[in-house]
Parts: structure tokens; C-alpha cells; sequence
């Protein structure tokens, strides 16, 4: 029995029932099977070592304009992967799984948050961030091979969020421990922000869950656990979730679409939307991966997902290489 083998069948003798096995998960595409992981824990490494990965830590998360200790879609996706493992592992469910959904989930999001989510559905006319992540473990990472992960990964970074719940209950897991994680900490940022003031959340947050962010989120983490043990789902109780609903909405009219971050969506806007139009028109001037993929997904696909995929600091460099005059300093 090798390392692998021996994992696998730690599984099934610790683990609950209602977890997912990763010797039962399969990938679109077999592969020859790791000695020493499982499939779920090569799942993690592909996208922890993947491009696209990598690229979120010059993604917005909140604060466009920001400095060295706000978060940053990178430190977001570690921060759900750590919530969703100590649920995960409270529960007896499989934390390797969790782990490569929760930083697989977002590698799809566009620069600029969800402004630039925004102009990119209205220059498409439809765009998810989930649906895009999905796209960019299938089809375009490693030169547009694809990770081929497992349908269980996959299915967890398509539905943490919309209107479908993933299959196994790891996804779950992550699908509510994302919202978790950027409730507390988009708070914490909105704090160092100046936005916010200690005392502006509704009164039920501060009651039930405490004034800083780590009891909040133990509160949160507390209430699935007790609420899920012995259940066949992933819940909160009722009183937990109606508080959860009350912050998140808090928080999208104080803080998502609040005027005082309005100046920085439109710039951010303003900058995706003419890059997008300026490679439709020049499309010859895509990097050469990129117009190598025209055949198989189309033009306007195809520069789609390489201004998605682009970073804050990219898309403004690119904006100015193309839309910037140079200016010369003369010496005297």
C-alpha cells in the first residue's frame, strides 16, 4: 500500500459518511494516479500553482486604491480556504476538498472586483465571476489544456455562488465560508479605510457575534458547526443566517455600492470597457496565446478572457501604453 492508498483509506475509516471520498472522484480526462496525493490534494497543488492563481494577489478585493495590509483576492481565497477547513474538519468532511474549491474558487474574477465584474457583463452581456473560474480551470490555464481537475472541484468553484448549491457538502462548506470571510473582513478593510467606524454596524452583528472580526467569525464557524453536526447538509441556524443577510445588505449600501467608492468604479469601468473595445478592433495585437484561441472560441470570447484575466496593475498599464501620449521631461 503506498502513501496514496494509505490516505484513501484513512478516509474511509475517519471521515463521515456524507464525505467526499477522493478515491470515488473522477476527471473528464484519466490520469495516472499519484503515489503520494490524492486527487483532490493535486487538485489544490494545480491551482495553487497555476497563473491564474498567482494573478490574484494583484486583484482587487474591495479598496482598488490600497495599501500593503488590505486584502487582495489572493489573501481572500487563503483566508475561505482557512474557514472551510476548520468546518470541514469539525465535521468530518474532507478538508483537502474544501482547501481546492476555497482557492480555486475566484481565479475566474476580473480586475477591479466586482466593478470590473460589472463592465464585463455589460460589454458581453452576461458575465459571472464563478462561471469565468470554472472557465479557467476547464479551458484556459496551461495554454488552454485546462487543470483537469475532478468533477467535485469543479462543481464547488461554479457554485459558490448563483442560484445552484454544489453537490457534495465540502462545496457547501465553502460556498458559506466565503461570505463569512468577505463580510468580516471587507469590514476590517472598510475600518482601516475610514469608511467605516467601530459601532456603524446594525446593533444585532455587535449583539450575536461580537466586535471585532475573529469573534465574529468564530460566531459564524460556531453556528454551522452545531448546526450541521448529525445533518445531511450544511446550515446555519435561523437566527445566525437572518443576522448574516442583515450585515451582507449593510455592507453592499455602505460599502459595495456605497458613493464614496462610486469614483473608483468608474475608472475601473472606464478602463476595462476600452481595453475590451480596443482588442476587439486590434485584435492582432493580443498576446499570440491568445489569438491562437480565435479558431476554437471566437473573437470577442477570446479577448473576453484575456481582459478578465488581467491584473489591476496590468490593465492600467496597458490602458496607458495604448491611450497615453509619452511625456517627455526636458532638461534645462
Amino acid at each position: 500500500m503506498n502513501v496514496r492508498e494509505r490516505i484513501e483509506k484513512a478516509e474511509y475509516d475517519n471521515l463521515s459518511d456524507y464525505a467526499a471520498k477522493s478515491r470515488e472522484a473522477r476527471r473528464k480526462e484519466p490520469m495516472d494516479e499519484c503515489l503520494f496525493r490524492t486527487k483532490f490534494q493535486r487538485d489544490r497543488d494545480r491551482i495553487l500553482h497555476s497563473k491564474s492563481f498567482r494573478r490574484l494577489k494583484h486583484k482587487t478585493q474591495v479598496y482598488i486604491t490600497s495599501g500593503d495590509h488590505y486584502r487582495t483576492r489572493m489573501t481572500h481565497s487563503l483566508e475561505v480556504a482557512q474557514i472551510s477547513r476548520t468546518i470541514a474538519r469539525a465535521l468530518r468532511l474532507n478538508e483537502d476538498l474544501v482547501e481546492a474549491i476555497a482557492l480555486g474558487h475566484d481565479v475566474g474574477h476580473t480586475p477591479f472586483g466586482h466593478a470590473g465584474e460589472s463592465a464585463m457583463a455589460e460589454l458581453t452581456g452576461h458575465f459571472a465571476h464563478n462561471e469565468q473560474s470554472l472557465r479557467v480551470v476547464e479551458f484556459l490555464e496551461r495554454s488552454g489544456s485546462g487543470l483537469n481537475l475532478t468533477f467535485e472541484v469543479k462543481d464547488g468553484i461554479l457554485n459558490h455562488t448563483g442560484a445552484h448549491l454544489p453537490k457534495t457538502l465540502e462545496g457547501r462548506i465553502v460556498r458559506i465560508a466565503d461570505r463569512i470571510a468577505y463580510l468580516c473582513h471587507d469590514y476590517d478593510d472598510s475600518l482601516r479605510a475610514g469608511l467605516l467606524q467601530k459601532g456603524d454596524l446594525p446593533k444585532a452583528v455587535y449583539q450575536n457575534f461580537g466586535t471585532d472580526t475573529s469573534h465574529m467569525i468564530t460566531s459564524m464557524v460556531s453556528d454551522i458547526i452545531c448546526s450541521s453536526e448529525r445533518k445531511t447538509d450544511i446550515v446555519l441556524s435561523h437566527n445566525v443566517k437572518a443576522i448574516m443577510d442583515e450585515f451582507r445588505q449593510f455592507m453592499f449600501q455602505h460599502i459595495y455600492h456605497s458613493d464614496a467608492l462610486s469614483h473608483e468604479r468608474r475608472q475601473a469601468v472606464f478602463v476595462l470597457c476600452e481595453l475590451h473595445h480596443y482588442f476587439i478592433a486590434h485584435f492582432d495585437e493580443l498576446p499570440q496565446e491568445f489569438i491562437g484561441r480565435e479558431a476554437r472560441w471566437g473573437k470577442e470570447q477570446t479577448v473576453t478572457d484575456y481582459v478578465a484575466g488581467l491584473t489591476d496593475s496590468y490593465a492600467v498599464k496597458l490602458f496607458s501604453d495604448i491611450f497615453m501620449p509619452p511625456v517627455w521631461s526636458m532638461a534645462r
